[in-house]
């Protein structure tokens, strides 16, 4: 059932050891640079009753109450439906945040499609798969990823260095495997399970490898140590900084030593061609959640922008007007692919319903490969003066303020103090520490560039366009090999010929 904040904030005081700037952080849901994050995260767990919000965030499932966002999805209704939600979420809590459970719970719906797969390879874990989904939905943990791994030196194989650098099995025991290693989780040191897989690496020659293994671990079992980077909340005041004082979704350092992963956690152990099976899907769905925030961001981007050149006019010029458009083609370039995606999805071989394949990782890779353009292009827009403008407490002090509200205050519409609130807020969501590092995680936080790329060679329909070109050239069929499918047998073509028509 559907938990509370209040049982979300008990459930992470369970004394587990977390490090951060050289502190041993007595209470994570208390201490200043997680609280921000544990308030959000406890929020959306209030969002689910909370009147005014309930019907969004939630779905009725067998006599249920369920969070929608770990809902299994069956149809395209159940995306519509999830996209509400996430939207819910975004604007209720004022910015944006990623790792809160809708965007890594996706993970373990394509373990939900591997499970036949995984159980012609080693039969012995498919009760532990469906025991874990069905978990999720009923018991509603905050639940996140545990993917990358230090990785050490990638030249060499894990057998010609310290062995530790890829979380592995060291030995079996009765009551389940022991690990050792260590990855890199964002949120982990304030969730409470992590579905925990190997990274995008080599796992040997081999056909078993004590690289390959899969298991979801309850983040607060002995052994476990959370070495967390130096938050952004508290360096410097709120009113300066008032998105890294927020919204900072911090990550860890997890280390593995010789921790016991119990049997029934245990999703699949020592096949390499299981880590490969699982690793191939793995964001098969929580790819739409993933870019549902970039197109969040560039809302944001858009209203910095667009709020700094109507203050002034310069909102009328055309060579502006073509920057915003730029902007607004990216944003709707996002929108596009996620509602194409739901609009042309698919089902998958478990009969669940994924978005589109193509459209939705076309989609990450559209919004990831041009965010870093479209900040500068909207750094651009918003001018010098949001590098220039001086802090909240020069515009308060007796000596300064005067002058300030002299030359930050433009007419009556714009006052100095509302000119300051909109430099800040561009400042953090451009420039800012919080900033550079919010771009870094969207080009990494599902896996690299390189990795979003490959996604879409795998998922693309390269048949069509052959079969265009055969035709219109008047080329054989024998060079399509077995291909037969005309181009009006696309996918595309399908859906404006049933789906646009109407049922």
């Amino acid at each position: 059932m559907i938990r509370t904040g209040t049982d979300y904030r008990e459930s992470i005081r369970d004394g587990r050891e977390i490090h951060v700037n050289g502190e041993r952080v007595a209470d994570v849901t208390a201490h200043p640079m997680f609280k921000p994050l544990v308030d959000i995260r406890a929020r959306i767990f209030d969002m689910a009753h909370a009147p005014e919000t309930a019907a969004v965030m939630t779905v009725r499932g067998e006599g249920e109450v369920n969070a929608q966002a770990n809902a299994l999805p069956f149809s395209q209704a159940d995306w519509w439906a999830k996209r509400r939600a996430t939207e819910a979420v975004l604007d209720v809590v004022g910015g944006v945040v990623t790792r809160v459970g809708d965007e890594t719970v996706g993970e373990m719906w394509s373990l939900h499609d591997c499970a036949a797969t995984l159980n012609e390879i080693d039969p012995q874990f498919a009760p532990n798969i469906a025991a874990h989904i069905a978990r999720v939905v009923r018991a509603d943990p905050f639940h996140v990823s545990a993917n990358t791994d230090p990785k050490g030196d990638r030249s060499k194989t894990p057998g010609e260095q310290d062995p530790d650098m890829l979380l592995h099995v060291v030995r079996e025991t009765d009551a389940g495997l022991i690990v050792r290693g260590a990855k890199f989780e964002t949120a982990a040191a304030y969730a409470n399970q992590a579905f925990t897989k190997p990274t995008i690496a080599t796992w040997g020659e081999g056909v078993l490898s004590p690289y390959a293994v899969g298991f979801i671990c309850d983040l607060g079992t002995p052994g476990l140590k959370f070495i967390c980077r130096t938050g952004f909340a508290t360096r410097a005041p709120a009113e300066d900084y008032p998105l890294s004082n927020r919204f900072d979704e911090i990550e860890a350092l997890v280390i593995f030593d010789d921790v016991l992963i119990p049997w029934e956690n245990v999703l699949f152990h020592r096949h390499v061609a299981s880590a490969m099976a699982m690793r191939a899907t793995l964001h098969r769905y929580s790819a739409f959640a993933f870019v549902q925030r970039s197109l969040k961001f560039a809302d944001m981007m858009i209203g910095a922008a667009l709020f700094n050149l109507r203050q002034t006019g310069l909102d009328r010029l055309q060579g502006v007007q073509e920057k915003l458009a730029q902007l607004a083609c990216w944003r709707e370039g996002i929108d596009a692919h996620l509602t194409s995606a739901i609009a042309m999805a698919e089902r998958s071989p478990a009969g669940l319903m994924m978005p589109n394949q193509s459209l939705i990782y076309a989609g990450r890779v559209f919004a990831a490969g041009q965010m870093a353009a479209m900040m500068h292009l909207a750094r651009e827009l918003c001018g010098g003066q949001i590098g220039l403008t001086p802090d909240a407490a020069a515009f308060r002090a007796p000596e300064t303020a005067p002058w300030l509200e002299k030359f930050y205050g433009i007419n009556d519409e714009w006052q100095a103090e509302d000119r300051r609130r909109l430099m800040a807020f561009a400042r953090d969501l451009l420039n800012s520490d919080y900033a550079g590092h919010r771009l870094t995680f969207e080009l990494f936080a599902q896996s690299p560039p390189f990795a979003h790329l490959a996604a879409v060679y795998r998922n693309f329909d390269w048949d069509g366009p052959l079969d265009c070109v055969r035709q219109a050239a008047g080329l054989s069929e024998r060079v399509m090999g077995t291909a037969t499918r005309s181009c009006a047998d696309s996918p595309a073509s399908r859906w404006f010929a049933t789906e646009r028509a109407g049922p």
